[in-house]
């Protein structure tokens, strides 16, 4: 547990807190245990992952419309992104499984990995409350996602799809400019071939074009 807890950054006052949310049902119900299996806990810790993201999202992508916030929020929390965070924390190996579940290879299946984490994340919240759960989102899951946000060039990506067909021509048109001058606000339009295909906001030329080539990757069925 010692390992976990050092892994986590997080050390429990109720150490039976941290046992139950790595308690899986098939456990719980061969062994007849008392706490048993750690899906309350799982429920819970879906709840403040997801409040917890959607505040982050919200209050760092002001420009993002509704739909971008529930797709991208969707991907943080997804199943594959929960059992990446599981793999970090070796969390298969601190697994409580039934004797059936544990050999047929269940410390490598992603949903009780994934459930785990979430139970895991319910556990600090209710041993620590929420600040000491959302550090731990934002260390394990947030900050991924700022280094990607930080590290994606929308432009060439855009320009690398556009380009699979020759003959396309991309170009890219200030089409709005508003604020004061400690907080201008710049407006963007990409057009491929003529037609207007993504707009975008920033507070730079520079940004308004990574926003509007999102946009148009969106739109076009590029993964953005």
């Amino acid at each position: 547990m010692e390992s976990l807890e050092a892994k986590l950054g997080y050390s429990f006052h109720d150490r039976a807190l941290l046992e139950n949310a790595l308690t899986h049902s098939s456990y719980a119900n061969e062994n007849h245990s008392p706490m048993g299996s750690n899906e309350r806990l799982e429920f819970l810790g879906d709840s403040i992952l997801g409040m917890v993201t959607a505040d982050y999202l919200f209050q760092t992508h002001p420009d993002l419309p509704e739909g971008d916030l529930t797709r991208t929020r969707a991907a943080l929390v997804c199943e594959e992104s929960l059992a990446e965070v599981a793999d970090r924390l070796a969390l298969g190996e601190h697994l409580k499984l039934g004797r059936g579940e544990a050999a047929g290879g269940g410390r490598e299946r992603p949903s009780i990995r994934a459930d785990a984490v979430e139970a895991i994340l319910a556990a600090v919240y209710l041993d620590g409350g929420l600040e000491a759960c959302a550090k731990i989102i934002r260390r394990f899951i947030l900050d991924k996602e700022r280094e990607k946000s930080a590290s994606r060039d929308y432009k060439t990506a855009l320009q690398e799809l556009v380009q699979r067909h020759s003959g396309q021509a991309l170009a890219y048109h200030m089409t709005g400019e508003s604020g004061p001058d400690h907080a201008k606000r710049f407006t963007v339009e990409v057009t491929l071939n003529g037609a207007s295909v993504g707009q975008g906001e920033g507070h730079s030329k520079k940004e308004a074009e990574q926003m509007a080539a999102k946009a148009a990757m969106e739109k076009l069925g590029g993964e953005a």
